[in-house]
């Protein structure tokens, strides 16, 4: 697989010069970034934002898109000169990234900004990457106008019967769970300015993480794993109900959910996949011993927190260099091994990403893909890219998806996609 290099020359052509300095709060870290070509991943205030392009990379189809990616971060960061400060996960060189759910899709990417915000736990930095120069002129932020909807690659009556002929292929053997997603698409009377998207999702729904990546921008809920120095976290989300009209019938709903033998079904599928990758890779694997409810403004789900701990972390500190990028347990490294799990693709993954292409009659493109941030001591943050669309222009793509089980039933399964579109339609039509 050959990468296509954005910029001049490979890595060791375009030497990064790297400064991290702690700075004082700088308040909304959305409300900072100065145009449209914005990068972010951002929980309850806390994370990090970029923008401008240090270095970039566009990575074809191919199993290897991840050791790829993986192996030029590798020989950009450890040519490069950095000084950081701060020395905690998210300073000094970070990579934004974005990958294709499908190995057969192109179209990955990996973003070094030249600019950087960060903050987490009370400490905020910036990272400039590059001969300081002239401050990026701020282009203000503006609204889309009047939304236009129209179906995407299938309509809802011919999605509920790709639901129904899932359901008979599950019946007969062939697999135990695939997730099917569906796509809508949305024309604005104007250009889409992400950074009003991300300010309204954010606002929205505190408890995802508001990213955007090249075009791709959305708030998803789950995370598929961080990494900060031997710790490892994912959250597993599978199984969902909607969110009731008052404190009681909320509750009940929460309650059906948590004795569903369908949902608890669709659930164990993809904390077993976490659990087992995570074992293999990791020391210690640490999963709840019961789902949860993560309640959201449109919907709620069963979730599951697995934690590990790396027996060989590997280095840390302000000045150490990053051999965790080689090391085979970088926070990509890991995501790339859970990729893809059952809350996205389905159980065996092999034939549920079959059925996928066979049904789905669409590329899924970066949706359900891993979407997070790398730095050079190889921590990082990865989300799946759910509740998300991409944009190009006055047009977006939106995208839902349900976990697909023997019991499962198409008018109920539509329903559920559609509560999955709100968070992104409501961002545009806010």
């Amino acid at each position: 697989m050959k990468a296509q290099q954005a910029g001049q020359g490979g890595p060791a052509a375009q030497r990064l010069e790297v400064r991290t300095a702690a700075i004082g709060d700088p308040g909304d870290l959305i409300a900072a970034l100065p145009s449209p070509q914005a990068l972010a991943w951002v929980r309850r205030g806390d994370g990090l934002v970029g923008w401008g392009v240090a270095a970039g990379l566009v990575i074809p189809a191919g199993d290897d898109r991840f050791t790829a990616a993986e192996k030029w971060l590798a020989e950009l960061f450890e040519d490069a000169e950095v000084h950081d400060e701060a020395g905690v996960p998210g300073s000094g060189p970070v990579a934004f990234g974005s990958f294709t759910f499908d190995p057969a899709s192109d179209g990955s990417v990996l973003v070094v900004p030249r600019v950087i915000l960060g903050r987490r736990d009370g400490l905020s930095w910036r990272t400039t990457i590059g001969r300081a120069g002239a401050p990026e002129a701020a282009v203000p932020v503006t609204a889309p106008g009047e939304i236009r909807w129209n179906d995407g690659s299938l309509t809802a009556p011919q999605w509920e019967h790709a639901v129904s002929e899932a359901v008979a292929r599950i019946r007969s053997g062939e697999l135990g769970k695939v997730v099917l997603a569906r796509d809508l698409n949305a024309t604005a009377t104007a250009g889409i300015d992400v950074r009003l998207l991300l300010a309204r999702l954010a606002a929205g729904y505190p408890d995802c993480y508001a990213f955007s990546c090249a075009g791709l921008a959305g708030a998803t809920p789950e995370l598929l794993v961080r990494r900060s120095g031997a710790e490892v976290t994912s959250l597993v989300l599978a199984g969902t109900a909607p969110r009731g009209a008052g404190p009681e019938a909320d509750a009940a709903l929460g309650k059906a959910l948590l004795a569903s033998a369908k949902d608890v079904a669709e659930h164990e599928y993809a904390v077993t996949g976490v659990r087992d990758t995570l074992t293999r890779l990791c020391g210690a694997v640490t999963v709840d011993e019961r789902p949860s409810l993560l309640r959201l403004a449109n919907v709620q789900h069963l979730a599951t927190r697995v934690s590990a701990r790396l027996e060989r972390p590997g280095p840390a500190g302000p000045e150490v260099r990053p051999a965790p990028l080689r090391s085979g347990t970088s926070a990509l490294a890991l995501a790339a091994a859970l990729h893809p799990t059952a809350a996205v693709c389905g159980t065996p993954p092999g034939p549920a990403m079959d059925l996928i292409r066979e049904l789905e009659a669409m590329d899924r493109g970066r949706y359900a893909g891993p979407v997070g941030w790398l730095d050079w001591r190889g921590n990082g943050e990865w989300g799946i890219a759910l509740r998300c669309a991409e944009l190009d222009g006055r047009h977006a793509r939106l995208f839902a998806g349900c976990g697909i089980v023997a019991d499962s039933d198409p008018a109920a399964e539509l329903a559920e996609a559609q509560a999955k579109f709100r968070p992104m339609q409501q961002a545009l039509e806010a």
